[in-house]
């Protein structure tokens, strides 16, 4: 009778413990699967919590559209060393007579030092009146000056050159290898040229982003989109603004895998096969591959597209759900793409849970045994 009342009161100890642990908040990584269904909007909560299959994949395959409008693809290549208002130009006028109109007697050539373009874009000239600079090159402004004054002297000769001011310049900054200001010259008219004059870009290409400011309007690129489609490499103007940057974008994994962190884009896009591993993959010890979720908030259009529906408004909460052990498990994983902000979340498994009871039971289990022996010595 008194092995039997043992034995009874070690039963009754354990079942104290299971309880005991099974009541207290045992370490976990976060939610189980379901915990998260429990969330549901079917179940009076406030996310959606859709299975992804190749339709779910196809309605939220949305990735940034970047590059660069009509307007400023349409944009023709403008001469090199534009004059702009302000630069101060030096010119020669070279008369095949002896008593010129501009030079002094016995000198067939006239100098015009430091001819400012006013503020309208004009210059004066003797004779030949006041002349619109701004907009042309210099080339073209000697064509100019030399018509106005064929008619008052015999075949004019006419040298035109900048003696101060940058004429149409660009500015350039960010991931490149020289930051600056550039003038467009002949070899650098359009965006590559000008990317490559400041020292090229120094930042993964994967994830260049090019912006162009043009007068009040910013318009976004992929640096590789520029090669790949030849119309993105577009002419430049005088006052743009371009800035080199890497993708902002980033997505949170956390749960069950081999490392929880805020990851960054290393490509344009990203599937959640890509994404779980690069953070080192699912932990074998832990992760159950049928409960991989992707957190976001969605916007109404491609919410309404998931569901069959067209009665939602706003931003709605979805968790998609991804089953790695399903015959195509792995190919939705594959094809589903991450966004920015997104969430990536890996449930334990639910033996962990028992494991880790387990653990607690025997360490009490043992502890309660030594100190049963010191007490019986």
């Amino acid at each position: 009778m008194k092995i039997m009342s043992s034995r009874g009161a070690k039963l009754l100890a354990l079942v104290a413990l299971v309880a005991t642990a099974a009541s207290c908040g045992l370490p976990r990584s976060g939610p189980n699967k379901r915990e998260i269904f429990e969330g549901s909007v079917q179940n009076q909560g406030d996310a959606f919590i859709v299975t992804v299959d190749s339709r779910v994949t196809r309605a939220t395959a949305v990735v940034p559209a970047l590059g660069f409008s009509s307007k400023f693809q349409n944009a023709g290549i403008v001469g090199s060393d534009t004059i702009r208002p302000g630069d101060t130009l030096g010119l020669t006028v070279y008369e095949n007579v002896d008593d010129g109109l501009l030079a002094a007697n016995g000198v067939n050539a006239s100098v015009l030092d430091e001819v400012q373009v006013d503020g309208a874009g004009y210059i004066f000239i003797p004779y030949a009146g006041r002349i619109r600079a701004s907009g042309n090159t210099p080339e073209r402004l000697r064509q100019i000056i030399t018509e106005k004054l064929d008619a008052q002297t015999p075949d004019p000769q006419v040298v035109v050159r900048r003696l101060a001011g940058d004429g149409s310049t660009v500015s350039v900054a960010g991931g490149v290898g020289a930051q600056g200001v550039y003038p467009i010259e002949r070899p650098t008219r359009t965006l590559t040229s000008m990317l490559a004059r400041a020292g090229g870009v120094v930042i993964p290409t994967e994830v260049a982003q090019i912006t162009v400011t043009r007068g009040k309007t910013s318009e976004v690129v992929w640096f590789q989109d520029i090669y790949e489609h030849p119309s993105m490499d577009i002419a430049l103007r005088g006052g743009d603004r371009i800035l080199v940057e890497e993708d902002s974008r980033a997505f949170t994994v956390l749960g069950a895998t081999g490392s929880q962190n805020r990851v960054p884009f290393n490509t344009q896009t990203i599937s959640a096969i890509e994404a779980i591993a690069q953070v080192g993959g699912l932990s074998t010890n832990l992760a159950d591959p049928t409960g991989v979720f992707v957190f976001r908030n969605e916007p109404a259009e491609i919410a309404n597209s998931v569901l069959g529906r067209n009665d939602l408004t706003g931003d709605q909460r979805f968790a998609y759900v991804l089953d790695l052990t399903q015959p195509t498990g792995m190919f939705e994983a594959r094809d589903f793409v991450i966004r920015d902000d997104d969430t990536l979340y890996v449930t334990e498994a639910p033996y962990v849970q028992w494991t880790k009871t387990l653990s607690i039971l025997t360490g009490t289990a043992g502890a309660a045994n030594s100190l049963a022996g010191i007490g019986g010595n």
